[in-house]
């Protein structure tokens, strides 16, 4: 029905729970879903992940039968300098993830670009040195685990939220084996131009995120905004992307029971275009 490397967010439906968002995505066709674990964003995985909701959610995503792509996380600000014991509660967040990554088969965990926050903590380009080398640091746990690192960047409303410093954060990440995620929201919400990212990151995206926007505002569904899918699309096909696609509706323009319908015209849209 869809296209086979096209697959959908869990975030997409964050107003329900797992169960129910986990039957509504199988029930539009797809086979594939990222899963969201983004405190405040998606609570389809708590935030306080402790070992018994870890083999919660690991059971439900399996017994649902979808295959998943990635899992979208978070571990705190990754330019935030942290004492001791905020060192020791990240490390054991970061395992809790990749642990669950690993329980349901995905390809990978994927971390933000830094904090909520376009200012630095101590100074640009200090602060992407400290998230390079967490980002790293967590793509060499990751292998342990038999799982990817990945971070989306450029992102809008986190620290590498413009081409330069999504650029800068992946001259950094060059040779670690930590994937890029390229989101099409976020890159024109910034006002960035998608030849122009593309262009910046050659060779380096390991997933797609799919959300339409417009300079400002990243939460419209695929056909309200100003996001040029055709031609980055075009683009990534030409430059050998092999990858796969998610649909990450986490659009404010549509009521909730409207959602499944916008994600099944978006799904059908964007497979015309691989």
């Amino acid at each position: 029905m869809f296209h086979s490397r096209l697959g959908c967010s869990s975030i997409s439906f964050r107003h329900q729970d797992l169960d129910t968002a986990l039957g509504t995505m199988k029930g539009l066709g797809f086979e594939e879903i990222d899963l969201g674990a983004l405190p405040g964003v998606c609570d389809h995985v708590p935030y306080e992940l402790d070992g018994a909701a870890v083999a919660a959610v690991s059971q439900e995503v399996v017994a649902s039968g979808v295959r998943v792509r990635s899992v979208n996380g978070d571990i705190g600000d990754l330019n935030a300098v942290l004492d001791a014991d905020g060192q020791d509660a990240r490390r054991r967040h970061l395992d809790a993830l990749l642990t669950l990554t690993a329980n349901i088969r995905a390809k990978a965990l994927v971390l933000p670009c830094g904090a909520l926050d376009h200012n630095p903590v101590r100074s640009v380009e200090g602060d992407l040195d400290l998230i390079a080398a967490q980002l790293a640091a967590a793509g060499r746990r990751a292998a342990e685990f038999g799982v990817e690192l990945w971070t989306e960047s450029l992102h809008f409303l986190r620290f590498c939220w413009n081409l330069e410093r999504a650029g800068l954060l992946a001259d950094r990440l060059a040779g670690s084996g930590v994937g890029i995620v390229m989101d099409f929201s976020h890159i024109t919400a910034a006002g960035e131009d998608v030849q122009a990212y593309l262009d910046r990151h050659p060779g380096r995206i390991s997933h797609v995120h799919l959300r339409d926007a417009v300079p400002g505002n990243i939460n419209l569904s695929i056909g309200n905004g100003e996001a040029d899918f055709a031609g980055g699309l075009k683009r990534l096909a030409a430059d050998g992307y092999t990858g796969h696609f998610s649909l990450e509706l986490e659009t404010r323009d549509v009521t909730h029971d409207e959602r499944p319908a916008a994600a099944a015209k978006a799904a059908s849209f964007i497979t015309d275009l691989i």
